[in-house]
C-alpha cells in the first residue's frame, strides 16, 4: 500500500476496480443463495436463484484472478488458511460453488442428467447457503485485516458487508421474480427489514470512523451516503409498502430490487476504491548507513 515519509495519507492503488467487483458479485451471489435455499419451501425453483448466484461469485472471483500481474500465483492463495482470510475466502469457495452448481443442475428439467431425479435440491441448496454465509464473512473480515487502511480497519466494516450482501440478495430475489412467479410471503417483510438494518450499520459504520480516519476517506463516504439513502434505501422502501397494498406488486417490486442491489454495489465499490485512503507514518530523522544517530553521538561526546 502507497504511504509516504511526511505522514501524509495516500490512496492505496494495490486494489483497484477489480478488487471491488469481487466484494460486489461475492456479496450478492452469496446472499441470493441464502435467500434462494430459504424460498424453496414456498415452491419457487432454484434453478434462476442458484444459476445466477453461481454466476455472480465466479465473476467476483475471476476479477480477483486478472487482478494479479501474475495470474498463477492465484494458486498461492490456498496455502495460508491459518493466517489469511483470503485463503479462507478461497478454501469456502471450492465446496460453495461445486454444492450450488449441482443444486442448479439438479433442480433444472432443460437437460437430462444421470441421477438427477435422486438429488435432493433443499439440503444442497442449504449447505450452499451456509458456506455462503462463511464465504460472506471472509470476505468482511479481508477488509478489517488491511490494518493499514484506517476506513477497512473499522470492526464495524464487517457488519455493512454481511447486511449488504443479504441485501442485495434479496432485491436480486424481487427482481428474479419479474420471471418466475409470486414472491414468498416472507420476501417484501424481510426486505423491509434488511433495508432499515442497512441503513442503521452504514450510519454507525460511518459514526465510528470520526475523527480516527483520513478526512478525504470521510469525505468519500460521506459524498455517497445521501444518494445511497434516498435511491438505495428511501425509494425501495416506499415501493415495497406499495407492493403490500397494490394488487399486482410485480412491477414496484422489481424496482425495488434494482435500486437495493445497485445502491449496495455502489456502497461497496466506493469503501474499496475511494475511501481507501492508508494511514501515512513519518520518519522526522532519516537514519544514515555508517553515521551515529543524534542520541549516540551525544551520548560519546559525554
Amino acid at each position: 500500500m502507497t504511504a509516504t515519509l511526511d505522514g501524509t495519507p495516500r490512496l492505496q492503488r494495490n486494489w483497484d476496480s477489480r478488487a471491488a467487483w469481487n466484494f460486489i458479485g461475492g456479496g450478492a451471489g452469496t446472499g441470493l443463495l441464502l435467500v434462494g435455499a430459504a424460498a424453496l419451501p414456498s415452491g419457487w425453483p432454484y434453478l434462476f436463484a442458484g444459476a445466477l448466484g453461481f454466476a455472480l461469485i465466479g465473476f467476483g472471483l475471476s476479477m480477483v484472478w486478472l487482478e494479479i500481474g501474475r495470474p498463477f500465483r492465484a494458486l498461492n492463495v490456498f496455502l495460508h488458511p491459518q493466517t489469511s482470510w483470503m485463503s479462507r475466502e478461497a478454501l469456502f469457495a471450492l465446496p460453495l460453488l461445486t454444492l450450488a452448481g449441482i443444486a442448479t443442475l439438479a433442480d433444472q428439467n432443460f437437460v437430462s442428467l444421470p441421477l438427477q431425479m435422486r438429488l435432493p435440491v433443499t439440503p444442497l441448496a442449504s449447505a450452499a447457503a451456509a458456506l455462503g454465509l462463511a464465504f460472506l464473512y471472509c470476505q468482511a473480515r479481508i477488509l478489517r485485516a488491511s490494518h493499514g487502511v484506517p476506513a477497512w480497519r473499522e470492526p464495524s466494516l464487517q457488519w455493512v458487508i454481511i447486511v449488504t450482501g443479504i441485501t442485495e440478495g434479496l432485491g436480486l430475489l424481487l427482481f428474479l421474480s419479474f420471471f418466475v412467479g409470486p414472491l414468498p410471503a416472507w420476501a417484501i417483510p424481510t426486505s423491509l427489514a434488511s433495508l432499515i438494518a442497512r441503513a442503521g450499520v452504514w450510519e454507525y459504520y460511518r459514526h465510528r470512523l470520526n475523527p480516527r480516519v483520513p478526512v478525504l476517506a470521510i469525505a468519500a463516504l460521506s459524498r455517497i451516503s445521501l444518494p445511497v439513502h434516498l435511491l438505495g434505501h428511501a425509494l425501495p422502501a416506499m415501493l415495497l409498502l406499495v407492493s403490500l397494498v397494490a394488487p399486482r406488486p410485480g412491477v414496484t417490486a422489481v424496482v425495488a430490487g434494482i435500486a437495493m442491489v445497485a445502491a449496495g454495489a455502489w456502497l461497496k465499490f466506493a469503501v474499496v476504491t475511494r475511501a481507501a485512503f492508508t494511514q501515512g507514518f513519518s520518519i522526522p530523522v532519516l537514519p544514515m548507513r555508517g553515521q551515529p544517530s543524534t542520541a549516540a553521538a551525544a551520548e560519546v561526546r559525554q
